[in-house]
Order: C-alpha cells, then structure tokens, then sequence
C-alpha cells in the first residue's frame, strides 16, 4: 500500500484543514499574490532551457497558498488578475473564453464560498509543471456541513505566464447564486 502524503510539506502554508493561518502569513500570501500578478508577462512565455518545467513548477508552488488566501480573503481582484487575457475556462456554465467572460459568473460563485461562516479547504493539490490539479471543499463553521466542493486543473505557466487554461467540476449543496449581500464583500 502507498503510503499517504500531506501535499503541503514544502509549501509555505498548509490550506488542507480548516485552520486559519496566522495574521502575518496570510498578509505574506496576499503580498506575494500582488507581486506574482505583476510577473506576468503580455505573451504566454514558452518551455526552455531559460524558462524549465522545474522552475515553472517551483513558481506554481510558491503562488499556490497565495491563490488559497485570495479566495478565503473573497479578494476576486486578485483571482481574476491571475488569468490571461486569452483564459480558456472549461466548467458546466462554460465554455467561457477570455479573462472577464467567466468572472462575472465566478464572482457569485467565490461570494458563496468565500462568504462569512464558511472555511474553504485544499485537501488535494498536485503539481506537474504547468499543471496543478487540486480538490476542494467549503465547510459550514456552525453546522459542519459541506456547502459545495469541486475539483479543478489549472494550466499555469508560472509568475510569467499566469493561468491559462482552467478546468473545474462545481457541486453546490445550498446558495447557488450569492445574494446581493454576500456579493458586495467580494472586492473587484
């Protein structure tokens, strides 16, 4: 039997539980997210011996626990500027093409699972490269129960290339469209 891995060991914070990391590190997260954004260059940067698979893999790394904060945070300023402009997004309201074609149907979903009484956790994230496959779920602080959860692949080309394909598979088990209240706390 293979034995079980936690996929956060050599990541700067462990998003798998619904603990809350601390202050500090969580304003490092949304720091280094804000400087990620700004590596990203105006045309997708290919594989090459200057610009590896190893090294885009360790960038999507280091980015991963900040795009983990952001959500938790409801900054959808931050999540959306992690796109390109050319963002191919595969989910069951989709197809959508281009950074803003989706966000505007995103912002209610990250309303839902961002909003107060809810923790989102990570329990599974892979990387490969440009690949990063990754599980989540939000749980109810007070009831415990899971309000949504889904699965998604981002292709990311690292801090310069920034996400460029994105795939996701969505339950929601309650609040399928965000009220206007709980919308007006995602920052945009």
């Amino acid at each position: 039997m293979n034995k079980r891995i936690n996929y956060y060991n050599d990541l700067a914070a462990d998003y798998s539980k619904p603990e809350i990391v601390p202050d500090e590190l969580k304003k490092k997260m949304i720091e280094d997210s804000e400087k990620y954004i700004t590596l990203l260059e105006g045309t997708l940067p290919l594989i090459s011996s200057e610009y590896d698979k190893a090294q885009i893999e360790q960038e999507n790394k280091d980015w991963w626990p900040t795009h983990c904060e952001a959500l938790r945070q409801g900054r959808g300023d931050l999540l959306a500027d992690e796109y390109r402009d050319e963002l191919v997004y595969f989910c069951q309201d989709g197809p959508f093409y281009g950074k803003t074609s989706g966000t505007q149907r995103e912002k209610n979903w990250w309303a839902i699972i961002a909003q107060p009484g809810v923790t989102m956790v990570w329990p599974i994230v892979m990387f490969d490269g440009d690949v990063i496959y990754f599980e989540w779920k939000c749980l109810d602080e007070e009831t415990h129960e899971t309000i949504a959860k889904g699965n998604v692949t981002f292709l990311r080309r690292g801090h310069r290339g920034g996400v460029y394909l994105k795939t996701e598979q969505l339950t929601f088990y309650r609040d399928v469209f965000a009220s206007d209240e709980l919308l007006k706390l995602i920052t945009t």
